[in-house]
């Protein structure tokens, strides 16, 4: 995918800071950092979302996730991080090649991510559950 920026970086077309790949995945420092150590890591082939990537696939950039948070880990002593994907436009979703955020945080950093809750849906539950059975 020519457009793919991401596709781009695999290929060797755009620059990347490449922290570790294996066969099927590849992981790189963000070029728009929101931490020191923020790091993407994708799949080697085209896939949009969660919904349009293979089991093995996503297996292989999980993998992947655990051998950089382990790296990280054990080389920074970085144990405070995020794992972030969205999938799809109204999840936020930028860039449209599956991929995974690993996210270093400590307190002051200025990173918020803060959820509006609703308790008060906890009675539709067995309804919300129905429908998936």
């Amino acid at each position: 995918m020519d457009s793919c920026i991401f596709c781009q970086i695999v290929a060797g077309k755009a620059p990347s800071w490449k922290v570790m790949e294996n066969d099927h995945a590849y992981a790189f420092l963000d070029i728009n950092p929101v931490s020191e150590y923020h790091t993407l890591v994708i799949p080697k082939a085209h896939h949009r979302d969660v919904f349009d990537t293979p089991s093995e696939v996503l297996q292989q950039v999980i993998d992947l996730v655990k051998q950089v948070t382990t790296l990280y880990e054990e080389k920074l002593d970085l144990r405070h991080l995020q794992l972030i994907n969205s999938n799809g436009r109204e999840a936020q979703q930028d860039v449209f090649h599956i991929h995974f955020h690993i996210v270093p945080r400590k307190f002051g950093d200025g990173q918020n991510i803060r959820w509006q809750t609703y308790p008060e849906w906890r009675p539709r539950f067995d309804g919300l559950l129905e429908k998936l059975h």
